[in-house]
């Protein structure tokens, strides 16, 4: 039913003593500054158009386990990896095609993205968007992780704005490196794949004003939502596995 859905404005309500957006023709409804236990599609389906200012997109793809071959799927970190829902490329692009309808005009969508996938292109992810490429930083993990001939350490964070492109106005913070260095810290988590909180927090500094939406529509720890919390940003997002009812 989502797949053939095609947005409709008059069919997204919003109330405002309960914070919750509910689009009446499909039936689903989100929370802000909950952690929803929703599809990401039903999610994005339930957002009005044009009301986000900064995004973040983390697909889960198997494009390092199926292209590295390492054959630890079974323990440890591989297999709690694996064992989590994977997106197609068409999963994919239909989740950059409804966060490019969710954005305000010259907002920003940060997403993480693995080496094969920069090496070999992924350009067709946001074909027929207003999105464009206008940056990318790189997160130095400060560990080594999974590999066979190399060993990873960095994973990379493409910056995307949509149309109109511009950094005036929309990028407030200018002493942001391309090499970011952070630890992780996985005390209390649950989920394989953590993301730097602070620079996350610096990119949302950086591309919103306080009471600004900020989505995460396949949320898998909440990181974004934590950071929203400490810079008074309003959060839209969800998880399938790690989100809970309200």
């Amino acid at each position: 039913m989502i797949g053939s859905y095609a947005y409709n404005k008059n069919d997204i309500t919003y109330d405002d003593q309960t914070q919750i957006f509910t689009n009446n023709r499909i039936q689903t409804r989100i929370k802000v500054n909950h952690r929803n236990k929703i599809d990401g599609i039903e999610l994005l389906s339930t957002i009005p158009a044009g009301i986000i200012k900064t995004a973040f997109f983390d697909p889960q793809y198997r494009g390092v386990l199926d292209m590295l071959q390492y054959g630890n799927e079974k323990t440890g970190k591989g297999k709690k990896r694996s064992a989590m829902q994977q997106m197609s490329e068409a999963t994919i692009m239909n989740f950059i095609q409804q966060i490019d309808r969710s954005l305000a005009p010259s907002g920003h969508l940060f997403l993480w993205i693995d080496k094969f996938h920069l090496c070999e292109g992924f350009r067709h992810w946001f074909h027929n968007t207003n999105l464009v490429v206008v940056d990318m930083i790189t997160w130095d993990k400060d560990k080594f992780g999974l590999g066979y001939r190399t060993r990873r350490q960095s994973e990379y964070c493409v910056v995307l704005q949509k149309e109109p492109t511009k950094a005036k106005g929309a990028w407030m913070i200018h002493n942001i490196p391309d090499v970011w260095r952070e630890r992780i810290n996985k005390e209390g988590e649950d989920h394989p794949h953590l993301k730097p909180l602070t620079l996350q927090e610096q990119l949302i500094l950086s591309t919103t004003n306080e009471s600004d939406y900020v989505l995460d529509p396949a949320a898998g720890s909440y990181s974004v939502l934590k950071v929203c919390d400490r810079t008074n940003r309003n959060f839209i997002g969800g998880d399938i596995e790690y989100g809970e009812d309200f």
